[in-house]
């Protein structure tokens, strides 16, 4: 009986208005009988637990220690910019719109791209803030859903999904956000589950993933040219194999997976483009692997695991093929990972049990 009036409190408090006495007005469309009337004052007081913000981090500027990160100080998620650990955050954007994510180019701090919905729609789309003239250019069509957006390791080039072609299909296009007039459709693609990985260090590959399912999952590679795409896993198996995210190596003769290939787990692994060997990296940790990042140099792996609920950070040296200690980062669940192009510093975002969202920096 109490845990039920409980519940009915907290809908009275999250859907009601103050009246002009100072207690509670139910909303109209609640039938209310028996319960007596709620001070203006308690909902104020429960309000600092039901009411909070989050920080998440987002990108780090290329040339300075200092990151993207966005959190909420209005009624929507914006980008706001932090320059030192610690240190005031500058708000860069003002939407009534809530911004979903943002990146800068990995050579230049000079702008940014991020993404935005539009009336809670997902119909996201992308724009490009510059700097030095505080300006915001749409870089999409303002119609179609565009997602996934990843830069080329030049930084000159942008490849990201979009359904602008059917409606449906999410075919891949590459723009230069600082020439609008360069988005272009690369390789027209079938079904709603495919998004750009990563491109290849010399910029004549973008690898790409085709999502059928939880359990199935396909990688492929384009070229960024031509638009011809070539399939890395083959399909037609009697087991069913996910491959989760992807990254080139530093020479580009390889990729970096997270897969359940052999395996109950999502591993890390080595898959060699010529051979399509796969090489498993994390085989001695019996938990999925979420997410992974590598350092701009290629010597390193940041990557998280889900040990009992907990992200775990975890090092690996990709030359030596051995796990670094990590000491020092806080228990909580950590979520996207991304290396400063010092190829020291690891930003993530990190909640707990005691606190809420938070952007870390790492060292």
């Amino acid at each position: 009986m109490r845990s039920a009036f409980r519940f009915l409190l907290l809908a009275l408090l999250t859907a009601a208005a103050f009246s002009q006495n100072d207690v509670i007005a139910p909303n109209e469309n609640l039938v209310v009988e028996g319960v007596p009337k709620i001070p203006a004052s308690l909902a104020e007081t429960v309000d600092r637990y039901t009411n909070f913000r989050a920080a998440n981090f987002q990108s780090w500027d290329p040339a300075a220690r200092q990151m993207l990160i966005t959190t909420r100080f209005a009624d929507t998620v914006q980008v706001h910019l932090v320059r030192a650990p610690g240190g005031a955050r500058t708000q860069l954007t003002f939407y009534p719109d809530r911004i979903s994510e943002a990146w800068y180019s990995p050579t230049s701090g000079t702008s940014f791209v991020f993404s935005k919905d539009i009336g809670g729609g997902e119909f996201f789309q992308l724009y490009r803030y510059d700097f030095s003239t505080g300006d915001t250019t749409l870089l999409t069509d303002g119609k179609s859903r565009n997602t996934d957006p990843v830069w080329s390791y030049a930084g000159d080039k942008l490849a990201y999904g979009s359904t602008r072609r059917t409606g449906n299909d999410v075919d891949l296009y590459v723009i230069d956000p600082a020439n609008p007039k360069s988005d272009h459709l690369l390789t027209q693609l079938t079904g709603g589950g495919w998004n750009a990985l990563d491109w290849s260090p010399d910029g004549r590959s973008i690898l790409v993933s085709e999502l059928i399912s939880a359990q199935e999952s396909y990688l492929w590679t384009v070229d960024a040219n031509s638009g011809a795409k070539t399939l890395i896993t083959p399909k037609g198996g009697a087991v069913k194999i996910a491959y989760g995210s992807g990254r080139f190596s530093k020479d580009g003769k390889g990729i970096y997976v997270t897969t359940d290939k052999d395996s109950e787990f999502q591993r890390l692994a080595y898959v060699d483009l010529n051979t399509k060997q796969h090489t498993y990296l994390s085989s001695g940790i019996p938990w999925d692997v979420d997410e992974f990042e590598i350092s701009r140099d290629g010597k390193t792996i940041a990557f998280v695991t889900n040990e009992d609920g907990f992200g775990v950070l975890h090092l690996f040296e990709t030359g030596s093929r051995k796990e670094k200690p990590v000491i020092g980062v806080p228990k909580g669940v950590i979520s996207g990972v991304h290396w400063q192009a010092n190829n020291r510093d690891v930003g993530f975002s990190l909640s707990s049990a005691r606190s809420s969202s938070d952007a870390i920096r790492w060292t």
